[in-house]
């Protein structure tokens, strides 16, 4: 391997380093809580739903799929314009200066502005996963598909120690307000989300200097239009196995990102856990992640990348059901624990499986639909938890609930021929 392609390679590991502080102060164990302080005992009211109040968890939920809904209508064309137009550098750009905007915004919140605060979510989580697709994108021009895995995991393990060192600065602060010359820990935790918007800055720094810029696809110009959306759909449908995974995938990653999104809440609300304990244990998720990713990346190597997802979300299945019965903190660790070793290889070998099927000279397009993919995962799952925590008055039915998703996604992934589509899609290259 060349020095150039070394230098590339850790510039696109040092994005996930530098986005996974969104991911765990923001998305997963401080904003969660924060929200809850934000919201009042009685509920949330909202516009047009005056004689409904709105829990912390179900208002949660809704705000999550709200910012996947307007990112999934708009992924495939995102992914389009970057292949045509060779953008997918200042696209993602664009989206991670619009994100830590966001991000610094929220420090502006306090007592009451819970929609405030979702407002600013909405549209942090709309620009991180937006920059994602183009990030992925990169992936199978870096790395053959041999290769995949280990890069993929590479850069998911660079983010779980880097969200973690954030997090645990983050966690430090708030713990210790007081030495650190805060009047209270709400006042700590703002100032904690403006740390995250400068480190999501200052880090992606190097990879925006070390990644190359991409070529044109060989193609017609496209019209974003609904025609366009159509022939878009159309295109996907050829590859057989490749859609089949798209829809595995969402399944499965449903329940992924759903337990990641609301166990916070969950853990405040139905186990009654101070911030102190749940940051704790986020903080033991996100170090633990980080050999638990490059472990499954050796696995997928000798049991074959299909098999290594398949028997995490075997695991994620018993998950669900300890988490449905859970009542004590002690048992909220052991199960954080058995999260961290399965989670960072799940992510890290779906994203490598996936780009060793899609054409290069398509990669964005296709990541695009792996966005929608992945994206109205967070659109259904946090739904569902708002709904059956609504009509039931216990999360914790909400979390059984979950176990269906890593069920039929698991089913799915079954029925997909991973060696016929990587030889589609070398054709197509």
């Amino acid at each position: 391997m060349s020095n150039q392609l070394r230098k590339v390679q850790f510039g696109w590991c040092l994005y996930d380093w530098a986005n996974s502080a969104f991911a765990t102060v923001i998305l997963a164990a401080v904003l969660p809580v924060y929200f809850v302080s934000l919201v009042p005992e009685s509920g949330a009211s909202l516009p047009f739903f005056a004689q409904h109040k709105f829990s912390a968890a179900s208002l949660w939920g809704y705000s999550v799929s709200a910012s996947m809904v307007i990112l999934a209508i708009t992924a495939p064309a995102l992914g389009a314009l970057a292949d045509r137009k060779s953008w997918h550098k200042p696209l993602m750009l664009l989206f991670w200066l619009f994100g830590c905007v966001a991000t610094a915004l929220l420090a502006l919140t306090g007592s009451g502005d819970y929609l405030l605060a979702a407002g600013f979510f909405i549209l942090g989580n709309l620009a991180f996963a937006g920059a994602n697709i183009f990030y992925n994108a990169y992936l199978p021009l870096l790395a053959p598909s041999e290769e995949s895995d280990r890069l993929s995991a590479r850069g998911f393990a660079y983010g779980y120690v880097g969200g973690g060192l954030l997090l645990a600065l983050v966690f430090l602060l708030i713990l210790k307000f007081e030495y650190f010359g805060f009047s209270d820990r709400g006042a700590a935790t703002r100032f904690g989300f403006l740390l995250t918007a400068f480190w999501w800055f200052i880090f992606a720094i190097p990879t925006f200097i070390y990644l190359p810029k991409t070529e044109k696809k060989p193609a017609t110009q496209y019209r974003f239009s609904l025609r366009g959306y159509i022939k878009q759909f159309q295109r996907l449908l050829c590859y057989r196995d490749l859609c089949i995974f798209l829809v595995a995938f969402l399944c499965y990653n449903d329940g992924i990102q759903t337990i990641i999104s609301v166990s916070a809440i969950y853990a405040r609300e139905e186990l009654q856990l101070g911030q102190g304990t749940i940051i704790g244990c986020f903080l033991m998720i996100q170090f633990m992640a980080m050999p638990g990713a490059l472990f499954f990346a050796r696995l997928g190597e000798k049991l074959g990348t299909e098999r290594a997802i398949l028997l995490s979300l075997g695991i994620f299945l018993l998950v669900c059901f300890f988490a449905y019965r859970m009542t004590s903190a002690y048992e909220f660790w052991i199960l954080g624990g058995v999260i961290a070793i399965i989670l960072g290889g799940s992510q890290a070998l779906s994203r490598s499986l996936f780009s060793s099927m899609v054409p290069k000279h398509q990669s964005a397009e296709f990541f695009g639909f792996f966005a929608i993919s992945s994206r109205f995962a967070a659109i259904f799952g946090p739904l569902l938890f708002a709904l059956v925590a609504d009509i039931s008055g216990s999360s914790r039915n909400s979390i059984l609930a979950l176990g269906i998703f890593f069920i039929v996604g698991g089913i799915l992934l079954l029925l997909v021929n991973v060696q016929r589509g990587r030889n589609l899609a070398a054709k197509q290259n």
